[in-house]
């Protein structure tokens, strides 16, 4: 097949020149033949009759009460199911205990190595008995509870356990700070933290207790009492009056513990959600119950085409969106085997995720574009140690995978054999809303492909217009309300109206992705990231990852960031930080090859100004490459907040090179 071209566009006076990919994978005869879902009409039934699409939905649920009811849409605000009463937890477990009481939920291996396994009829037992244990710290319905976890049991046990309640849980990701635990708990009043002792972390450990103290080392806090699950063993302090052992509290609970799931109206809070590198004052995405869990029971059927005989492993922390809706809701909703892991895919050794799916014969597997770069880097050595037969699905998630690390994790991962869907969605959508349907879908590397059927998304310039399919790049925007959007930021309507759904105008029924993305002459969707990193170069609008993908098409490079820098003529020009292969001369050779490279592959106006080396790029524990911190060493600006930062010394040995070199 060829490979990728170029084809330059000019549009309104702008000139886009974008990257063409045109190899495409189409489902194999086998695996269409067994998919949950090759019914091509569904996307024009959808379209045709959105509600009645989102009534047959929303019989993949057990209600206590049905709904009649569908939409409410009053531009911005959308009540989903409203006359609906469920309960999430009892759709994650109780209603698999008849069919799938011993079926195994949850498989979880902790970074040390020690496993343990929960069936369904056992993962139902722990989440009675912890929900019990709240209850008589005295949570009840309504009621926030805040979870700051490592990747064990209890994170999950703690989630479910608050839904069973019906009280809105709040997970912060166990590698942010003590300051920003403490703003979200603030924001949503939270009443008990669930914590523990520490995580483990590449043989350290997160000190999750002390961190805990700190957020909460300040006066009129709504915390009442705070959980402790003991993991690593450390000294930590317990506040008399305050603090609790987790397994203290749970021996005053009967082992047969029953706690009859609280059922809740759809539009009851499921949880609050903080977006990641917030600044100021954090913005809690609300999620509420009945389309929340319409979305996620779907879109986890179809898009993994999940069987009742499948391992299934989402590498993603509970403390982020994935980890909500892709290892707990969505997959426990669909009674699947979910493998969870507390470590790192390079301790002890950079093989550690292929041993796990070796190991426990994982048949799914969900990661992220960043983690296939650094296994890119790392070299085929590791995954081929292992036996991968089997996997039969593979996933990407949280940024645009580049067409290069596509085709590595087709090959290497894959062993050519398995479909990729790269699904695009966000914190605030709640469910994948881009994403091919791996029994119909042809793919072509770097692209999400289509809108699932009953997602209306659209690519608009600044004023809302749309741009045909095939030219200019634009912004993302979705038109139609779906099932498990966000309903408001907690507490905040009036910020929601002006984030979301004020861009172009005030009727407040276009929701705007803060994406930007092109959609080629197939429909196809090509995610261009957020929209502050798309550069305007001379009048020329650059999507970075465009330029990353060039770059890391080049046989010397494992990873790039690109990030746009004041030009005193151009507007903006493009300044790359590159990390290379092993064993590779990085030297200003290279940097000029790479320059051109970029030149050949997308155009002159693209070629970088300057091209930097480092053997790291900054990235998030979440694994996020942080380029808002190389615009700011790029710039000059002084560093802003490296507290999510997995290294932190990585910044300082790049803003050192930077300096040197000027």
């Amino acid at each position: 097949m060829s490979q990728s071209g170029e084809k330059p566009v000019d549009t309104a006076g702008t000139i886009e020149t974008l990257m063409r990919e045109e190899r495409v994978y189409a489902p194999s005869p086998e695996f269409a033949a067994q998919a949950n879902i090759s019914d091509r009409g569904v996307y024009e039934r959808a379209e045709r009759d959105p509600e009645g699409y989102w009534r047959e939905q929303a019989k993949l649920l057990d209600w206590f009460k049905a709904p009649t009811q569908v939409l409410d849409w009053k531009p911005p605000f959308a009540k989903w199911y409203q006359d609906g009463v469920l309960n999430a937890s009892y759709n994650c477990l109780d209603r698999h205990l008849a069919t799938q009481g011993a079926k195994p939920a949850l498989v979880w291996e902790g970074e040390p190595g020690d496993v343990r396994t929960f069936s369904y009829a056992e993962l139902h037992r722990e989440v009675n008995r912890a929900a019990q244990m709240l209850k008589n710290l005295g949570v009840g319905k309504g009621d926030r509870v805040a979870i700051y976890m490592p990747m064990i049991p209890e994170a999950v046990i703690s989630m479910l356990a608050c839904s069973r309640l019906g009280a809105p849980h709040t997970v912060v990701f166990g590698g942010f700070s003590p300051e920003a635990l403490r703003d979200r708990i603030v924001d949503a009043q939270a009443k008990v933290v669930i914590t523990a002792d520490g995580g483990h972390r590449r043989g350290g450990v997160i000190p999750l207790k002390a961190n805990t103290d700190a957020a909460l080392d300040v006066p009129d806090l709504p915390v009442e009492k705070v959980l402790v699950v003991r993991r690593v063993e450390n000294d930590i302090t317990m506040q008399e009056g305050r603090d609790v052992w987790w397994h203290d509290a749970l021996a005053q609970v009967p082992e047969d513990a029953t706690v009859e799931p609280e059922p809740v109206d759809a539009e009851h809070p499921l949880y609050i959600l903080y977006t990641s590198g917030t600044t100021g004052k954090p913005k809690g995405v609300l999620h509420t119950t009945g389309g929340y869990m319409v979305g996620l029971t779907l879109t986890t059927k179809w898009v993994f085409d999940l069987k009742d005989d499948d391992v299934y492993w989402c590498t993603a922390d509970v403390g982020w969106v994935t980890g909500h809706s892709y290892v707990v809701y969505g997959p426990l909703s669909c009674g699947a085997t979910c493998v969870i892991f507390e470590g790192s895919p390079d301790y002890p050794d950079k093989d550690r995720w292929w041993k796990l799916i070796e190991k426990h014969k994982v048949t799914i597997l969900y990661t992220a574009p960043t983690a296939i770069r650094a296994c890119m880097r790392w070299g085929a050595e590791y995954p081929n140690r292992c036996d991968l037969s089997s996997l039969r699905l593979l996933g990407t998630v949280g940024e645009p995978i580049n067409p290069e690390a596509w085709i590595w994790y087709n090959v290497n991962i894959g062993k050519e054999r398995c479909p990729i869907v790269d699904t695009w969605w966000q914190t605030e959508t709640g469910a994948i809303m881009i994403s091919p349907l791996p029994g119909m879908t042809p793919t072509k590397p770097g692209s999400a492909t289509r809108p699932l059927p009953g997602i209306v998304a659209r690519v608009v310039d600044d004023a809302g217009n749309p741009v045909a399919p095939g030219s200019a790049g634009g912004l993302l925007v979705i038109e139609k309300p779906w099932p498990s959007m966000l309903r408001t930021i907690w507490g905040d309507d009036a910020r929601y109206v002006n984030q979301y759904w004020s861009k172009f105008g005030d009727a407040h029924n276009v929701y705007f992705t803060g994406d930007g993305a092109r959609e080629d002459e197939d429909g196809y969707f090509w995610l261009m990231g957020r929209v502050d990193d798309v550069l305007n170069v001379a009048g020329h609008r650059l999507g970075t990852m465009e330029i990353e993908s060039a770059l890391v098409s080049h046989p010397s490079v494992a990873e790039a960031a690109v990030v746009g820098v004041t030009h005193e003529i151009k507007g903006q020009g493009v300044v790359a930080f590159v990390t290379p292969r092993g064993g590779v001369d990085a030297g200003p050779e290279l940097a000029e090859e790479l320059r051109q490279h970029v030149a050949e592959k997308i155009g002159a106006i693209a070629r970088p100004d300057r091209v930097y080396f480092t053997s790291e790029l900054p990235k998030t524990r979440s694994a996020k490459i942080m380029r808002r911190l190389l615009r700011d060493i790029a710039e000059g600006r002084v560093l802003g907040d490296t507290t999510t930062l997995a290294d932190p010394s990585v910044m300082a040995a790049i803003k050192k090179q930077y300096e040197d070199s000027e």
